[in-house]
């Protein structure tokens, strides 16, 4: 599950540049790459928010492994 974690990690990570390109810039690079709300910018909006909410069970192996 090793790459499963990578892969979620990775689309997070994106994400949270898209909204660092919206808090400073006003920039969407979703919308702007895919349309504004097309069917495949939400799409784009789900696959990461699904990989944020997956993540959050990386809290829960985190702690485990340190014990």
């Amino acid at each position: 599950m090793k790459w499963l974690d990578n892969t979620a990690l990775a689309i997070v990570i994106i994400g949270a540049v898209n909204w660092l390109l919206i808090g400073i810039f006003r920039f969407d690079l979703v919308a702007f790459l895919f349309g504004n709300l097309s069917w495949l910018s939400r799409i784009v909006y789900t696959i990461v928010g699904l990989c944020g909410l997956y993540l959050i069970s990386l809290f829960g192996r985190i702690n485990n492994m340190s014990e």
